[in-house]
């Protein structure tokens, strides 16, 4: 991989004032940058390649913003940063666990903007392992496409069940804690509290663990936080 060549961003809001201003912001640092006015124009871009980010508007014509981005998560795994004037924890909070890596809201402060960009395309290469992760018979993780293969069926992660899952994946056999996990998770909410991560760690089981009562693969510290384990090949 060449860690000189540009990060590409696609840049997707119907203000074409905010597009003429952001892109050439993001330009000037060194982003490679296409735009587009709506949902459908962004998928035509989408067709000619895929870029490392995409940064987009929640209320647009013709496709809105959410339905684009569960289009666009069904087919690659591509982060998305929401950025709206919808400004309400409990969108907030649905479209990071659903679609998005992070939410900025309108009007946006570049430099704000910039260094979450920056931190979403940093975290996101340092931690998503690009090979499948096998786990025993049972589970293999494909995180790079937010997908496990649970006793032969694929199901499908959210966005926050990734970052859950790449931050134990990173630490695999070892204890992660429970504020290190609600840091990586919900790192843009104000008011996030450990029951995140103990609803989230629940709801994984429910999806990954053959009998999630007596989970194999994701166990709990107690007191102390979560680890991922791989089983013996004979489960």
């Amino acid at each position: 991989m060449n860690d000189h060549r540009a990060r590409r961003i696609l840049l997707i809001d119907d203000d074409a004032n905010l597009l003429v201003v952001l892109a050439e912001q993001l330009r000037d640092d060194g982003f490679e940058v296409t735009t587009a006015r709506d949902g459908m124009e962004a998928l035509r871009r989408l067709e000619a390649g895929w870029p490392d980010l995409i940064v987009m508007d929640l209320l647009m014509p013709r496709l809105d913003g959410l339905a684009l981005a569960r289009q666009i998560k069904s087919e690659a795994d591509l982060p998305i940063i929401v950025l709206s004037a919808v400004d309400t924890a409990d969108s907030k909070a649905r479209l990071l666990d659903e679609v998005a890596e992070d939410y900025v809201a309108k009007p946006y402060h570049y430099p704000e903007l910039r260094a979450r960009i920056q931190r979403v395309l940093r975290r996101l290469g340092d931690r998503i392992p690009r090979q499948s992760l096998v786990l025993g018979p049972d589970l293999t993780l494909d995180l790079h496409r937010r997908l496990a293969n649970v006793n032969g069926v694929e199901v499908q992660l959210t966005p926050t069940e990734s970052r859950l899952l790449q931050t134990l994946a990173a630490n695999l056999g070892e204890i992660v804690r429970t504020e290190t996990l609600l840091a990586r998770g919900w790192s843009e909410m104000d008011e996030a509290d450990p029951s995140y991560v103990w609803v989230m760690v629940r709801r994984l089981r429910q999806k990954l663990e053959t009998d999630p009562d007596r989970p194999a693969h994701l166990i709990t510290a107690r007191g102390t936080g979560y680890r991922l384990v791989a089983t013996a090949p004979n489960g």
